[in-house]
């Protein structure tokens, strides 16, 4: 989703500065997103960070102030590999993790790289639909993404009006997360998340980058968490054909 809100701003005359910790991820994405921008080469830096590392984000961010470029927006969507499994039987140490990659690497971004943000910018993060509407086996994500909601709401009160704060809240969305499952699990799993939902689809990575970038953009927007998924907030988990509020009487 990072890397599809890149593309984003670089098709609208932005620069881009990727981080993340895997150096050689960092150029294949910076490869991806000058291929996907017509070959805007030197729009895209990239800079290895383990932004879990709190001493390392403040460190990068005192070296932002010698970079070319003045930064018009942070945007975070790092997160790592999500447990799932009864809340009983899985390892603390499994949430923990998860909330080390998602939330404090929002969290140390934010402290750490606002002030060096123009004013009039702003900051975007991305939690997920599981946040308010959980699912079953599926409480690290959803008290992962609850606490970045309430990062969202508090900072927009904290930094405003200098920076405007908001939070991205994707649905189900195919991306390179799934690419490590069966080939034939993962088509089903999508699917039939895709025949419950209104729009009938999953969401792309494209959806997200939008989104993303409308977030980073929007002049009036703050403190808003914007749902982007195909309406899994209202979708209907009942199998239609065994309903029986949904049968036609004889």
């Amino acid at each position: 989703m990072g890397k599809a809100a890149a593309v984003q701003t670089v098709k609208n005359g932005g620069n881009v500065l990727l981080v993340s910790r895997s150096a050689d991820k960092l150029q294949q994405a910076k490869e991806q997103i000058e291929t996907a921008c017509g070959g805007n080469i030197g729009r895209v830096k990239t800079r290895a960070l383990d932004a879990t590392d709190e001493a390392a984000v403040q460190a990068f961010a005192n070296e932002l102030s010698s970079e070319d470029w003045e930064f018009d927006a942070l945007i975070v969507s790092a997160a790592g590999r999500a447990p799932h499994g009864p809340m009983t039987e899985l390892p603390t140490a499994d949430t923990r993790s998860m909330m080390e990659t998602k939330f404090w690497t929002a969290y140390n971004a934010a402290k750490y790289i606002n002030p060096k943000l123009r004013e009039g910018g702003s900051i975007t993060f991305v939690s997920g639909v599981l946040g308010r509407r959980p699912g079953i086996n599926c409480c690290p994500l959803a008290v992962t993404n609850g606490a970045l909601e309430g990062l969202t709401r508090s900072l927009a009160l904290e930094l405003g009006p200098r920076l405007r704060v908001n939070c991205l809240s994707p649905g189900f969305c195919d991306t390179e997360r799934f690419d490590r499952m069966d080939t034939d699990r993962k088509a089903a799993m999508l699917a039939n998340t895709a025949d419950s939902l209104p729009l009938r689809r999953v969401g792309e990575s494209s959806d997200m980058g939008e989104a993303i970038h409308y977030l980073a953009t929007a002049k009036f927007v703050t403190g808003v968490v914007l749902d982007v998924d195909g309406g899994h907030s209202i979708r209907q988990y009942a199998n239609s054909n065994s309903d029986p509020m949904r049968k036609q009487s004889d």
